[in-house]
């Protein structure tokens, strides 16, 4: 089996990063310092190796560096698989982000099939409490590991949908009006379903498989109206048309979905456990998304966990980085104290990230 990991990483003009760099051998990378230094930056920069916004969700122009505001780029070497890609992310002000690989202009769903990436951040810690669009975008994310072209499915369905949402809102009656976009959008959501499912039967095949410290989580899709192909989709778009006029949107397809998740062993649901078996939960999910990632393409992703060893104990932690080092994956994780990544020892790379001389801006970052 092959290793794809980055190999080197260099920021200018990111967030709090006027600049920084790091050279990497493929070990796990561990980042620690104190709040504000610009951690989880490092790690949202890597994330923006994938396609969409990053672990934040931020548009281009949230990302450039105050108070210059002159743009930002990421230069990113990766190694592996017998072959080795340059990409260049960049973003001037008020503009759109731009993609090369390799020196050549490319679209963002090109880096899904370079680089695949999981990732916890603290912000999915609520996961199981809130409302179903965080739940769709985490299952969006494990669907488009397994399937680069999901985005594409996507996006493509929400546009046609934004189209039609427009019709609904004019109130404009007439189906000729929307029967093109409706069958876009069949063709294109019964690809969202098919890859979400495809997903979570992986999922489950990589907690049924695996021995691990964290507890399996039974997965599954809630929707509305099921629909099983593309005509059951035009089906039941034409039929809701009178529902989403009155209400002036889209009121049945895949981006109305929501993922449950019951804790196997107590047979509960996830929103009904304590906040450290969520926790944990996620943990599972992710590891078992890396898992089933190597087993299908003979190479492990790189996974980020921002803040994770903070929150479990110390049997716990070290039984997550033997299962992060088991795996021969590249994780990014960061936390305030090294004392964190103690049972890591020489297995990983271990980076301090401080605060500059001005103490505003982060401009260094030493490895210990």
């Amino acid at each position: 089996m092959s290793r794809v990991f980055v190999a080197s990483l260099a920021l200018s003009h990111f967030r709090s990063h006027r600049r920084a760099r790091l050279e990497l051998d493929g070990r796990p990378v561990a980042l620690f310092g104190p709040n504000g230094a610009g951690k989880t930056n490092l790690m949202e920069a890597v994330s923006l190796l994938s396609p969409g916004r990053g672990l934040r969700r931020a548009s281009a122009d949230d990302i450039i560096r105050r108070p210059e505001a002159i743009g930002w780029k990421i230069s990113a070497e990766t190694e592996g698989a017998g072959i080795g890609h340059e990409i260049a992310l960049t973003a001037e002000p008020s503009q759109a982000r731009v993609t090369q690989i390799d020196g050549k202009s490319a679209p963002q769903v090109a880096l899904a099939k370079l680089l695949r990436i999981v990732w916890l951040v603290p912000s999915q810690d609520r996961l199981w409490m809130e409302g179903a669009d965080g739940r769709r975008r985490f299952l969006d994310r494990i669907t488009l590991s397994f399937l680069p072209d999901h985005a594409e499915a996507v996006l493509t369905y929400e546009k046609a949908m934004r189209e039609r949402n427009r019709l609904l809102k004019d109130d404009i009656r007439d189906p000729a009006w929307y029967r093109a976009l409706e069958a876009q959008m069949a063709e294109t959501g019964i690809r969202i379903v098919e890859g979400r499912e495809l997903a979570l039967n992986r999922i489950a095949a990589a907690q049924n498989d695996a021995a691990t410290a964290f507890p399996a989580a039974d997965l599954n899709i809630e929707v509305e109206t099921p629909c099983r192909s593309v005509a059951d989709f035009e089906a039941a778009f034409a039929d809701s048309r009178p529902r989403d006029i009155a209400a002036g949107r889209t009121l049945v397809g895949p981006h109305r979905a929501d993922m449950a998740a019951i804790y196997r062993d107590k047979g509960v649901a996830a929103k009904q456990c304590s906040t450290g078996e969520q926790k944990a939960l996620l943990i599972s999910l992710i590891l078992a998304n890396a898992r089933a990632l190597k087993a299908e393409t003979g190479t492990a992703p790189l996974v980020l966990l921002d803040e994770v060893a903070a929150h479990l104990d110390a049997d716990r932690r070290a039984a997550l980085f033997d299962e992060i080092c088991a795996l021969e994956a590249q994780a990014w994780m960061t936390g305030t104290g090294q004392e964190l990544f103690t049972e890591l020892g020489p297995r990983a790379q271990t980076f301090s990230v401080y605060d500059g001389v001005d103490g505003s801006a982060v401009d260094e970052v030493s490895l210990t």
